[in-house]
């Protein structure tokens, strides 16, 4: 279920378009179970992904100087990494239109889809209370030179480097860790291996179907089949990205 949470920036507008760009394989997954497939932190190829920036490496024992124990910034890191493997992450493109570089970037084939839903609709869809998720936009920095916010465990899943910046990403985060049976925490083992499905409803979640420029017509007849099948009343469109000019 969706929470508000001080480290997520909202976008000013609660109704603004929000695009999931995935394959045919993951569509027919978020259809059959009904749920948002959310990617452990370290799988998702991107090796700085939860990590802070060196500018608070080399900042920190300055920043804290009497104020905590120099042990505790040894620790800093250790806590880091398990705490990237305890984290899931689902991503969307905040943009009013479609994009031609999403395309191109996120799909290999020409059996691509995008999904536009938009920000107020995306959190109202979580219905799953097993699990809060926290939604933002990514904010891009210098990870040379800026320095990061600390003090809380999620704000490195909200940074991302500079060279991501053409994505645009409105992201959803999960944060759980494993309990032992006393209550303490058991760091010994993430709570999810490779990620966590998040039940939705998909009525609400999906707003339109995109289908990828280059995608055959078969496409267009299966998807409209299965959205039917699963009884979504949602327009599928074939992207106009590469339609012929008009001179």
């Amino acid at each position: 279920m969706y929470k508000e949470h001080p480290v997520f920036e909202k976008p000013e507008n609660e109704s603004a378009k929000v695009w999931r760009y995935i394959d045919f394989t993951k569509f027919v997954s978020l259809l059959d179970k009904s749920a948002l497939f959310f990617t452990r932190a370290d799988r998702l190829g991107d090796p700085f992904e939860g990590s802070y920036s060196r500018a608070n490496i080399k900042l920190r024992p300055e920043v804290y100087k009497g104020k905590i124990p120099p042990n505790a910034l040894e620790n800093f890191s250790q806590f880091t990494k398990i705490f990237i493997k305890n984290t899931a992450i689902n991503c969307w493109h905040l943009s009013e239109y479609e994009s031609a570089a999403m395309w191109k970037l996120y799909l290999k084939s020409n059996d691509g889809i995008a999904i536009q839903s938009t920000f107020d609709l995306l959190k109202t869809s979580l219905k799953d209370e097993n699990h809060s998720v926290f939604i933002g936009k990514v904010k891009y920095i210098d990870f040379e030179k800026d320095w990061m916010p600390e003090g809380n465990t999620l704000y490195p899943f909200v940074h991302k480097r500079k060279s991501f910046e053409h994505e645009k990403e409105l992201r959803g985060v999960i944060q759980e860790l494993r309990y032992k049976k006393n209550g303490g925490l058991d760091w010994s083992k993430p709570l999810f291996d490779d990620g966590i499905y998040v039940q939705v409803d998909l009525g609400m979640l999906i707003d339109k179907i995109y289908l990828a420029p280059t995608s055959p017509k078969w496409l267009f007849e299966l998807v409209t089949s299965m959205t039917k099948k699963h009884k979504l009343d949602k327009d599928v469109l074939q992207s106009s990205l590469d339609d012929a000019p008009v001179y």
